[in-house]
């Protein structure tokens, strides 16, 4: 059978292998479209274990949902132009809303079998580095924001004491503003209460070394320590971050929560997030 350029065309759009691959692939099978097919998957599975173990330093950052649970996957790759690739951003989605579908909490064969397809394609090492599933309560409101190029994701909950808020405009605003507010300021912790007391230690001790040798009292020096892990905890948890976007009266993120719900009647507080960032500076 002929190995036509028309041929090789539609087998390069079927599979996204190199022409060059399409055309072997298709005289190798005496220009059978299934073989060739079967032929490049082969071939391309071989290549994939050549291929573990390579560095993937990019990445991007996929969320699905539907009504029940949301998911937030992280995938990496070797390098940023694979990263913009519209056929990795369409097998990340894939990835994303088939975690959805079927309730994976990690990179189950399926999963693994959809991005080593990819790489016998592209001919790049990729790797499913995260996967977060959250089941949505019924009394949850969460909303997502995915960065730039996919490479910083973020998921935030939120719980009101009336579900009648997850309508109010100013509800809705205030909730996306504070996924962008995660995205930006990248918290530790949600609030003083979850950091653990080791960490608490290990800065009260820097703290206490740091004051050590003034020539103050011992009760002065106690302040300023306090006063320090009251500045750390500002900065580290989220709750008392000063929140990062439209915020005139410079308040931290609970009392902005505070102040916006008493003006349009809603009690409400961020209970959980998540933050994943693309790539081996996670």
């Amino acid at each position: 059978m002929e190995i036509t350029a028309t041929l090789i065309k539609q087998l390069r759009e079927q599979t996204h292998a190199g022409i060059m691959d399409c055309k072997k692939a298709l005289q190798a099978s005496n220009g059978d479209f299934d073989e060739a097919e079967k032929y490049l998957k082969k071939v391309g599975l071989a290549a994939v274990a050549k291929r573990e173990g390579r560095v993937t330093e990019f990445g991007g950052i996929f969320i699905a949902r539907n009504d029940k649970a949301i998911a937030m996957v992280e995938i990496t790759c070797e390098t940023d132009f694979v990263a913009k690739n519209e056929s990795f951003k369409a097998m990340g989605n894939d990835v994303a809303r088939t975690v959805v579908e079927k309730g994976y909490t990690e990179a189950v064969p399926e999963l693994v079998e959809k991005v080593n397809a990819l790489i016998a394609t592209i001919n790049e090492n990729m790797l499913i580095k995260n996967i977060y599933l959250q089941q949505i309560a019924d009394d949850e409101y969460v909303v997502s924001y995915i960065h730039g190029d996919g490479l910083i994701g973020v998921v935030v909950t939120i719980k009101a004491a009336d579900k009648a808020a997850y309508q109010n405009e100013a509800f809705q605003k205030l909730a996306f503003n504070t996924a962008l507010h995660v995205c930006a300021s990248d918290p530790m912790f949600l609030d003083v209460k979850d950091i653990p007391e080791a960490y608490t230690a290990e800065q009260t001790e820097i703290f206490n070394a740091q004051v050590a040798s003034l020539d103050k009292p011992e009760n002065v020096k106690a302040g300023i320590v306090r006063g320090k892990l009251t500045k750390l905890y500002s900065e580290i948890t989220l709750l008392k971050q000063e929140f990062a976007i439209e915020n005139d009266d410079h308040v931290s993120v609970e009392a902005l929560f505070a102040k916006v719900g008493k003006e349009n009647g809603f009690k409400a507080t961020v209970t959980k997030y998540v933050r994943f960032k693309a790539g081996a500076t996670n």
